[in-house]
């Protein structure tokens, strides 16, 4: 089609790509035979359902010479008495992003049960709300932490609406959409993954960590190490005396791609095999 054009345009006809760096990714993903196993902790039990989560890890898999095998596994279906079982034999664990009240108790006892057995977590916006509320309940005390997206009487809102938005009816105008700045602590876990202070990743969310939390958060151990520099609203937390705990509120998912996976899914899908390697 291209050639076709060039000639009805009069232009000269250049070399046929190579597609060098192309096909060097598919020899690369024959070539990885060892699997590596990420559960996705999710209520979107749909075949296109987190595409581009799944893409982001097996993108990050084939560089790190494993094929990603994933497993989901259904939020609404988790409860203290089942979460061993369900989560087992995974390497690695997200916590899905999503909307609603529905399938968010068994996010919370998915990011509890990991961060008391050490396994690599990956919270993405819902998920990394999930964790900071697991945490709030089961390490600061607060039984009845919650965010007001779903309980707007908790007295605990760890997780709320950014104050000027509050007014606003209209759900759309709400939203923190598109690429915002974010700036990385030095020395964090985050800060070492993206080898740089300033960062720039995709949002699509309504809620925010409540920053009046914050160091009660951080003198317990889960640190809030990436922030909006004009609005100070926290994007990353992590607990850094674990192997891999991370949540973002952003989307990296949405940048990684190919030929540039995302550094997150990079470190993330290899902290997991490392953490097979150990078991």
């Amino acid at each position: 089609m291209d050639e076709a054009i060039l000639r009805k345009c009069g232009e000269q006809i250049g070399d046929k790509p190579a597609l060098g760096p192309w096909r060097e990714f598919l020899d690369r993903q024959r070539k990885a035979t060892k699997e590596v196993h990420i559960g996705l902790v999710g209520k979107y039990d749909l075949q296109d359902a987190y595409k581009s989560i799944r893409e982001g890890l097996l993108q990050a898999g084939v560089y790190n010479d494993h094929k990603t095998i994933i497993t989901f596994i259904n939020s609404e279906e988790l409860t203290e008495q089942n979460v061993e079982e369900k989560l087992k034999g995974q390497d690695g664990v997200v916590i899905c992003p999503g909307f609603g009240q529905r399938g968010i108790e068994g996010k919370i006892i998915a990011a509890h049960y990991t961060r008391t057995h050490n396994i690599p977590t990956f919270g993405i916006c819902l998920g990394m709300q999930m964790m900071v509320i697991e945490f709030a309940r089961n390490v600061l005390g607060y039984k009845d932490a919650n965010s007001r997206e779903i309980d707007e009487k908790t007295p605990h809102n760890v997780i709320d609406i950014m104050e000027e938005q509050k007014n606003i009816t209209n759900m759309g105008g709400t939203m923190r959409l598109g690429a915002y700045e974010c700036v990385l602590r030095q020395g964090s876990h985050t800060f070492n993954i993206y080898k740089q202070e300033h960062i720039q990743e995709r949002h699509r969310h309504r809620y925010e960590f409540n920053n009046s939390y914050e160091k009660e958060f951080e003198k317990n151990g889960m640190m809030c190490v990436g922030r909006n520099p004009e609005s100070e609203l926290i994007e990353i937390v992590e607990i850094p005396g674990l192997k891999w705990y991370i949540g973002t509120q952003f989307h990296p998912e949405y940048q990684s791609t190919v030929l540039h996976p995302h550094p997150l899914f990079l470190d993330f899908v290899k902290a997991s095999i490392e953490n097979q390697k150990k078991k």
